[in-house]
């Protein structure tokens, strides 16, 4: 193994993740209220309807895909009777309908950012460089999926799944990746570079589901005529009576 391979695989993950936890925590304690994704929604609102929505639901499906197909061995599913070439064949329709899409609603949301004007003022510099290692990723995914049609002795599972699976104990199989295809190693390195970008970007909201809403209670809003007060400056006011 060259020194090459060796910085590469086995010394850049973990460069990563220092990274990756040491960005999280430093934006959590000095930039909490800049924890958010600075909607603008306000600005445009239709084609943001549309977007939003494929794109996160597509891009939850790809990230389930990656983490199932690289955190459970080969031998788990044989164990079970699924065999590579059926695994393969969901892994890669599911994949590939859920990639296209994810890459297909970010194409809605830059375009809207591009055209529309008050959207566009409100992007920064580092959005910019987001989307472009996003759109990256994404579209490295989308070809090694295509590409995983073609029947090969490589696969992933025994190449870039051992390698990710031994970062967490210490002992990351830089020989495994090293037989892993060259669209695979690129697919790699751009994803450790978004990893890199996560805590400083917009991409940290990703972090802050709001869980909560889905156990508050019930708010009921009550017109005037219901008894609620009046504003001292006559504007009128709806009061909030939880069930």
């Amino acid at each position: 193994m060259s020194w090459a391979e060796s910085i590469l695989w086995v010394v850049s993950p973990y460069v990563t993740l220092v990274i990756f936890i040491g960005g999280l925590i430093w934006r959590y304690r000095y930039d909490k209220f800049g924890w958010t994704t600075r909607s603008s929604q306000l600005y445009e609102s239709p084609l943001l309807r549309v977007a939003s929505p494929l794109f996160h639901y597509g891009l939850l499906i790809v990230i389930v895909g990656h983490v199932t197909g690289l955190l459970i061995p080969l031998s788990w599913t044989n164990a079970i009777g699924l065999s590579n070439e059926a695994y393969h064949a969901n892994a890669l329709i599911w994949g590939g309908l859920a990639g296209v899409a994810t890459l297909v609603a970010l194409g809605l949301l830059i375009y809207r950012r591009r055209t529309n004007g008050p959207v566009f003022l409100a992007t920064t510099v580092n959005d910019k460089v987001m989307y472009v290692v996003l759109a990256a990723s994404i579209i490295a995914g989308v070809v090694t999926t295509v590409a995983g049609f073609v029947p090969s002795e490589v696969s992933y599972r025994t190449t870039v799944a051992p390698w990710f699976r031994g970062i967490f104990v210490l002992r990351p199989d830089a020989e495994a990746m090293g037989h892993a295809s060259g669209l695979y190693k690129v697919h790699t390195l751009i994803g450790m570079a978004l990893f890199l970008l996560f805590p400083f970007s917009r991409l940290v909201h990703a972090l802050s589901a709001p869980l909560g809403y889905l156990f508050r209670p019930y708010i009921v809003y009550r017109s005037r005529a219901d008894g609620a007060p009046r504003h001292p400056a006559g504007v009128r006011m709806r009061q909030n009576r939880p069930l």
